[in-house]
C-alpha cells in the first residue's frame, strides 16, 4: 500500500483517510486491489457512515492474521 509498506492493522484508520473519511487516493492506480474490490451495499455499510464504519471494522476483525 503506497505511504503503508508494512499494510495497514486492523482497528489502525488508512493512512489514506481524509478528514471527511474520503480516500484521498480513490481515482489513482496506485489505490490497493482490496479497497478497489469493496462493493458498497446496504448489506457492508448500513444506513449511515457510522454503521459503515462499524461493518468495515467488523470486517478487519475477521480478516485479521
Amino acid at each position: 500500500m503506497p505511504g503503508a509498506p508494512q499494510g495497514k492493522p486492523a482497528g489502525v484508520p488508512c493512512v489514506h483517510l481524509g478528514p471527511q473519511r474520503e480516500c484521498l487516493i480513490f481515482d489513482r492506480p496506485d489505490r490497493p486491489k482490496v479497497c478497489a474490490s469493496l462493493q458498497p451495499s446496504r448489506q457492508m455499510c448500513g444506513d449511515s457512515p457510522e454503521q459503515a464504519l462499524q461493518g468495515l471494522m467488523r470486517l478487519e476483525r475477521l480478516t485479521a492474521p
